[in-house]
């Protein structure tokens, strides 16, 4: 569908939904964006729902600001998605055998590994700089220069909350397995610090919500955020290569290696900041609940549990700064959900699907989201889907 375009500050709000259906509060936040005296665009995807400071769905553009809150406490969240040899006549009949097995190799909910995973002992993770990477702990925020070895630790689990661990079978019966998470707890940390040391600076103080406020380019507080900030990225990028190649041992340990082998990795992060162009302007565009979507990139929109996920073509719009849905996006709370919905509702509403099926993920029931198909819809002059897939397998942290 086209976009439609709200007056609201010193840009117009680009919205990919209909304005009707966005919540009195989220249209509030896209207001205040909107004002800011950085913003240079705001583009709003069908999956826009109320945050803290911004909306989740939304894609700021600021030229030489960047707004730490706008970018969210799980910098670098995002989906990966690898499709296997496997067809669905290959899987046993139950399967709850590989769920366990998963769950056991990747820590989930609170869960570390007792010691950092190895690289060399997975022959499937091809991440270069592995070394490189970690020795530039040292020079991150003061504050969480102890945390070395939790974080270390870390690489490579799922933590909890909307993160996932799936099996999912395409059109054609072919198996790929997807998962969905972020830089764990020293990337919330490192986004905590900052959005904190960002709220007590001069130019923030007669903001309309203090968790917009924005480093400004030239700083020390900015560089020491983008450095910060573009390394817990790369964490995140790297958690979920590592979990990736744990649950592709698992899945390839269960099958054998002659009747499972791997096709290449899609990967795409949905809460993060990029330094992109647009009609010779240098912006930092910031998407929150948002992948990248520029002309042939691939990416992963997940709906809940029980509802598929597209793997998706960017068609590069640029008026939505390349930009689509990071999923279906949440049409009420969590508190909301657990009151509204019943055991039994979960049950029902993933029935078909190995899966936990109980309270510690009832807020995830597939009721709880907007429906896929119409977000799907709103999109598709953003995004081309290349494959759907349904979920046979989820492993959720709770």
């Amino acid at each position: 569908m086209p976009y439609q375009t709200i007056e609201g500050g010193r840009v117009p709000i680009r919205m990919w939904t209909d304005p009707a259906s966005v919540e009195d509060v989220a249209r509030e936040q896209l207001r205040n964006v909107a004002g800011l005296p950085w913003v240079a665009g705001l583009a709003v995807m069908p999956d826009v729902h109320y945050g803290k400071g911004a909306t989740v769905g939304s894609v700021i553009a600021m030229r030489d600001a960047v707004a730490p809150a706008a970018v969210g406490v799980d910098i670098g969240c995002g989906m990966t998605a690898v499709q296997s040899s496997l067809t669905v006549e290959d899987l046993p009949d139950d399967l709850s055998g590989l769920r366990y097995r998963l769950e056991k190799a990747v820590p989930v909910g609170r869960g570390s590994h007792r010691e950092p995973v190895d690289p060399s002992a997975l022959p499937a993770l091809k991440l270069r700089g592995w070394y490189d990477f970690w020795s530039e702990f040292d020079g991150l925020h003061h504050g969480v220069r102890d945390r070395f070895g939790r974080a270390r630790q870390q690489m490579g689990t799922l933590g909890g909350g909307n993160h996932f661990i799936e099996l999912c079978a395409d059109d054609d019966g072919g198996i790929w397995l997807v998962l969905h998470s972020g830089s764990r707890g020293i990337g919330n940390e490192l986004a905590e610090r900052h959005i904190e040391a960002a709220r007590k600076l001069p130019h923030n103080q007669d903001l309309p919500d203090t968790d917009l406020a924005v480093f400004l380019a030239g700083s020390e507080e900015m560089d020491a955020y983008r450095n910060d900030l573009f390394w817990a990225q790369e964490y995140a990028r790297r958690n979920r290569a590592v979990m990736t190649a744990l649950a592709q041992r698992v899945v390839t340990q269960r099958f054998g290696e002659k009747r499972c082998t791997w096709g290449e990795v899609i990967s795409c992060h949905h809460n993060y900041v990029a330094e992109e162009t647009y009609d010779g302007v240098d912006l930092l565009v910031t998407r929150k609940g948002a992948i990248r979507a520029g002309r042939g990139d691939l990416g992963i929109i997940p709906g809940s549990m029980a509802t598929g996920t597209y793997i998706v073509r960017g068609l590069g719009n640029t008026a939505a700064f390349n930009s689509a849905s990071h999923g279906a996006g949440r049409r009420m709370s969590r508190n909301k959900a657990r009151k509204a919905f019943t055991l039994d509702d979960l049950v029902a509403q993933t029935e078909g699907v190995e899966c936990r099926k109980d309270t510690g993920v009832l807020d995830e029931i597939p009721g709880a989201y907007k429906d896929l198909e119409t977000v799907m819809a709103q999109q598709s002059d953003l995004v081309e889907v290349v494959a759907h897939l349904r979920q046979l397998v989820c492993v959720k942290g709770g």
